[in-house]
């Protein structure tokens, strides 16, 4: 059986690493091509981007980037997470994306593993995850599904009237 050429799984070509500053732009670049934010959304994940570069540990957010090499740019996809304040051991997904041209390969399945075992290292227990009900997001309900995340809440009209929120959570040890 030959391996399907998306995997990317063990890759050597596939890496995830830190956020730099010069990312920034790239970022942006992702969330806006996925077409799934509002300009007020994508102005509220670079924020959070920016804290973290500005700030550090001190701004309780972890930002990563997904690089594949030989490709222009390398930069494919991100992550922000963080420990949920007044919690013991709970962390958020607040943003995880990866350019469309460059989705099926797996890596939004990497980035994701690289969270959940991040937050296990860090000494977390679970990870949640707030999406939209809108259809635009079933894809990404699917996978957190696939991924072995159960809702364990839904807000109806939290977003706006029609739209829910949805938590997604996972123990992780």
């Amino acid at each position: 059986m030959n391996p399907d050429p998306r995997d990317t799984k063990n890759s050597p070509d596939v890496r995830i690493r830190p956020v730099h500053r010069d990312d920034r732009s790239r970022i942006q670049e992702v969330i806006v091509s996925s077409g799934n934010f509002t300009p007020v959304e994508i102005a509220v994940a670079m924020e959070l981007v920016d804290e973290a570069l500005t700030r550090g540990a001190l701004s309780g957010y972890i930002v990563a980037v997904l690089e594949e090499a030989g490709h222009e740019p390398p930069v494919q996809g991100y992550v922000c997470y963080g420990l949920t304040p007044l919690t013991d051991g709970v962390y958020d997904l607040y943003w995880i994306v990866v350019d469309p041209a460059s989705q099926g390969k797996g890596f939004g399945r990497r980035l994701l593993d690289f969270v959940e075992k991040d937050v296990v290292r860090r000494g977390g227990r679970m990870l949640l995850i707030e999406t939209s009900s809108q259809q635009t997001y079933e894809a990404t309900i699917r996978f957190y599904q696939r991924s072995g995340y159960e809702l364990a809440a839904r807000i109806k009209n939290f977003y706006r009237v029609g739209d829910d929120k949805l938590v997604f959570s996972k123990e992780l040890r």
